[in-house]
């Protein structure tokens, strides 16, 4: 590839450079700004997780990749029919490779002219302060590898921290459907707020519902929390969450592997969940309709050998159905408790308290004292008096207000103005 660099882009590619580890950090080289930019190129022409591009790349480098293609487009699949040979992964025999090829040029044909200039894309992404990234930058989810040919050929990444995306280990997947129910909220922020105390990073899709909430649970508890676009991340979607995916610019960072100035599409979104599953060590689906995108996501986890896992729901739940066809398949493993994924993440963490059993920072098992369950029995979602919980406890205001603070300690109850609820 012949583009020369213009300076607002070197500006670029020299901050992706300086922040990369050499040989002794990362096992291999920075790659040259010649190369970054050809992957822009490919980020441009092709739709993410093409196989045929990520076959090329592979067989050729970016660089060399994408002149073959430009050549190709105007004198025949040929050439790169003879560079990539058998075994790929989109074909089994010459005349598939043939076809698959020839299928690619014609998907391909139309975004020639934009793709053979990839400083518009990278101008983009410096607007809105993105870091461009790729594969040999210490920065990159070490995850991604498993994809192979599926994998992004680059990733822009936005954030107000200086630390690299975890994934794998130190990151836990979190999805489900967009119109969630309140309990499925509530198992969301327990599962969020478990991997949170572990020092476990929140992975998810931006978008209403459940990625909502896992994000929020993530930015209050202060951990980092990672937001994986169907579009460019120029622009935030949806529209109604850009206040929470700029609270995770301050906590983590929003990722696409889309140049910037992509609108999102149903099959850039379900092929953005791939990404999720590659990035978590292991995810959680908390609600799924029978059609959900969040089974999307886990069975890309499955199959990339990740460990699965699914909140139960109510048996007549229309957002659980999707959850309860995953355990029933046997795809995903029942959550049973909220550090049953951590325990996946972290074999050496212990096993978890049992079901209805809470531990905090005082050592000591609340729930278990009388007066201290009756009191939780009587807290309602909505703000009560000391008086009224007594009331309703059979316990005395005394004992009631001494339950109630012992509970607080655990992080079972809140107290506000108007009363005590329940967290």
């Amino acid at each position: 590839m012949t583009t020369t660099p213009a300076p607002a882009t070197l500006e670029v590619l020299r901050r992706v450079r300086d922040r990369s580890g050499g040989p002794e950090d990362v096992g291999t080289a920075p790659a040259p700004a010649e190369d970054v930019l050809a992957r822009v190129s490919w980020s441009v022409l092709v739709e993410p997780g093409d196989s045929v591009a990520g076959e090329l790349v592979a067989a050729c480098g970016p660089r060399r990749a994408f002149d073959l293609v430009r050549t190709a487009v105007r004198a025949g699949a040929d050439p790169l029919v003879e560079q990539l040979g058998l075994g790929v992964s989109f074909a089994d025999s010459v005349d598939g490779v043939v076809d698959g090829v020839r299928k690619a040029l014609e998907r391909w044909r139309p975004r020639m002219a934009a793709a053979s200039d990839p400083h518009p894309a990278v101008a983009a992404g410096a607007a809105v302060g993105a870091r461009l990234l790729v594969p040999t930058d210490d920065e990159w989810p070490d995850g991604l590898a498993d994809l192979g040919p599926h994998a992004p050929l680059v990733i822009w990444s936005r954030s107000e921290r200086p630390d690299p995306v975890r994934g794998c280990d130190g990151a836990l997947a979190i999805v489900g459907c967009r119109a969630n129910t309140v309990a499925g909220a509530e198992a969301t922020a327990e599962i969020a707020s478990t991997a949170a105390d572990a020092g476990i990073e929140i992975v998810s899709g931006g978008a209403y519902g459940i990625d909502a909430v896992a994000h929020r649970v993530a930015v209050a508890a202060a951990t980092p929390t990672t937001a994986v676009l169907a579009g460019g991340v120029d622009q935030f979607y949806p529209a109604g969450n850009n206040a929470l995916l700029r609270n995770v610019l301050g906590r983590g960072r929003v990722l696409s592997e889309s140049p910037p100035g992509t609108r999102p599409t149903r099959w850039r979104f379900l092929a953005r969940n791939r990404l999720i599953a590659a990035i978590g060590g292991a995810t959680v689906v908390v609600e799924a309709g029978a059609r959900s995108g969040a089974l999307n996501t886990a069975h890309h986890a499955m199959h990339l050998g990740r460990p699965v896992f699914a909140v139960p729901g109510a048996f007549a739940s229309a957002a659980s159905v999707g959850c309860h066809r995953l355990i029933a398949d046997g795809t995903a493993q029942i959550v049973v408790h909220p550090a049953d994924p951590i325990a996946a993440l972290r074999p050496d963490a212990g096993t978890p308290p049992g079901p209805g059993v809470r531990t905090g920072g005082t050592g000591l098992d609340t729930a278990a004292d009388p007066h201290v369950r009756r009191a939780l029995d009587a807290v309602d979602r909505r703000p009560l008096p000391v008086e009224e919980i007594a009331r309703r406890s059979g316990l005395s205001v005394d004992d009631a207000a001494d339950a109630l603070a012992l509970a607080q300690l655990e992080g079972l109850v809140v107290p506000l103005a108007d009363g005590w609820c329940r967290r």
